[in-house]
């Protein structure tokens, strides 16, 4: 047995540690020493969207994020007829039988204080009113998911408190599909991995959570399991025969002559499923509509998601009929990787509003690996802001990728801090764009619906510690603001035609600017 200690960048320690087996067991340092989130108190705070999208008629799934020392009682005021709020666990339930806008008054109390936010509950056609939060599968089991692990997963997402600032969906990714069967001949799970697909919703909602799936209209999913279509009118798993482009890549994926999606669908509402990933390449019109309407008509609100890579040159269509959308390839856990994804996404913009968002892929902080070789994230510390703040700015799905139930305390503090997420939940929702840029530096900027303006300065190259500097005229500002760090949730004074900070390398600072009065 061996025992190294290695240092690797940000002033990051690694052990190492080698067993006779050949089993390399990493441990990353603690990097408590970076948290700049302050701890939340014992006082009731009301976290999350302040809005919220229901189509009439369709059962309301959503809990009040509420942080504070429990027990904390939640009331409201202005629930319309057929919607109740349970007082101590926060969640709505019921119907809206007519289309609207229902304002609504949350209110949190404990023997500590007391909370209140004004929210709007929208009856309409539109749903997913602010990017979903949550978690997905793939980026830590990949094929090796299991309804064990996924439940393992929704107990920490409570247990670690991630519910009580807004986080919500437990997702699951490719692989978990058997054979086509049941009462409504559609995809059934593999029982030796997931036993009871109604018992695991059951568990998901009793806890305030939500609960997503995956499919594909292909024959055979990207893992090479059953999709929405097949070769013969059984709907018969039949793996399809592998093409050879002219890329010379083998593609043994092709959507078959006869589709089951409205079996499927009618299948993942009787489990009661709150959201899809739809997953297949090229993103087409024809499969994409022909889900939207299943979905539409299932007599419940699924947050439709397509993936991956959306064609550019008709996501105006593709936008109308889907919620989300893949704006490129898989993500991974490295520099490159998420650099990638940070100054580029501004052509995507104009299709971004309530109900619709981009989507640059799952988040890749804490513990993941995509099913081996699990390990801590491979981004330093300041990667890690960079990457929330610019997810976060861009208002786009925050869908975590790791295992929850090892979360430590530094990732805890990335995903809790309710200033940062609410730049991501809040109700204008628009995408922050690059105001400036020089080479590698440049900051992204967006107004919110007070009129606050949110920023991230970013320093993406490999220079060293720069000085950044935001001025008034690239957001057609002018007068004294006053700066707020948003991590730190700390003004830094008032300002008048510019703001400059030294910001690491591969780091950023991200701020919000008010009016002075």
């Amino acid at each position: 047995m061996t025992f190294k200690i290695l240092k690797l960048s940000a002033g990051i320690l690694l052990c190492v540690l080698t067993v006779k087996a050949q089993t390399t067991v990493t441990t990353p340092a603690d990097n408590s020493a970076y948290i700049l989130t302050p701890k939340t108190g014992r006082a009731p705070r009301i976290n999350g969207p302040k809005i919220f999208g229901v189509r009439p008629g369709h059962p309301i799934v959503f809990t009040v994020p509420v942080t504070g020392t429990r027990p904390i009682k939640i009331s409201a005021t202005g629930l319309p007829a057929g919607v109740k709020l349970d007082a101590t666990t926060g969640r709505l339930s019921g119907s809206v039988s007519k289309a609207g806008t229902y304002n609504l008054v949350f209110i949190a109390k404990n023997p500590a204080g007391s909370a209140k936010r004004n929210f709007k509950l929208v009856a309409g056609e539109d749903i997913a009113l602010t990017p979903p939060m949550g978690w997905n599968s793939w980026n830590v089991y990949a094929s090796n998911v299991t309804q064990e692990l996924l439940l393992a997963n929704a107990k920490a997402m409570v247990s670690s408190g991630l519910i009580d600032h807004g986080w919500s969906y437990m997702n699951i990714d490719d692989v978990w599909q058997g054979e086509r069967g049941g009462p409504f001949h559609a995809i059934q799970p593999n029982l030796a991995t997931f036993p009871d697909m109604q018992r695991a919703s059951n568990e998901i909602h009793g806890m305030g959570l939500k609960i997503g799936i995956y499919s594909t209209p292909w024959v055979e999913s990207y893992g090479h399991h059953i999709g929405g279509s097949a070769n013969n009118s059984e709907g018969t798993f039949e793996k399809t025969p592998v093409v050879v482009p002219r890329n010379k890549k083998l593609m043994p994926y092709a959507i078959g002559t006869y589709q089951f999606v409205d079996n499927d669908v009618k299948q993942w509402a009787a489990w009661d499923i709150d959201y899809l990933k739809y997953d297949w390449n090229p993103i087409e019109m024809p499969e994409t509509k022909k889900m939207f309407d299943a979905l539409r008509n299932s007599g419940r609100d699924i947050v439709y998601s397509l993936s991956n890579s959306t064609p550019f040159a008709t996501i105006a269509d593709l936008s109308t009929v889907s919620n989300t959308w893949r704006t490129g390839g898989d993500i991974r856990d490295s520099w490159p990787s998420l650099k990638s994804r940070i100054f580029t996404q501004d052509k995507w913009a104009p299709y971004e509003k309530p109900g619709h968002w981009n989507d640059p892929d799952m988040m890749i902080v804490g513990y993941l690996g995509w099913g081996k070789d699990l390990h801590s994230t491979n981004l330093t510390p300041d990667e890690q802001y960079t990457h929330v703040s610019a997810w976060c700015l861009m208002s786009v799905p925050l869908l975590l990728g790791c295992d929850l139930t090892k979360l430590d305390d530094f990732t805890l503090s990335l995903l809790t801090n309710d200033e940062v997420l609410a730049v991501n939940q809040d109700t204008a929702g628009k995408q922050a764009t690059v105001i400036s840029k020089q080479g590698d530096n440049g900051i992204m900027a967006k107004t919110t619906e007070d009129g606050t303006i949110a920023a991230g300065m970013f320093n993406l190259g490999d220079n060293g510690k720069q000085q950044i500097t935001l001025n008034w005229a690239d957001l057609k500002l002018t007068g004294k603001y006053i700066v707020r760090d948003l991590w730190r949730q700390k003004d830094l004074g008032t300002f008048n035609g510019e703001f400059k900070a030294d910001v690491n390398q591969h780091g950023v600072v991200m701020i919000s600017l008010r009016k002075a009065k």
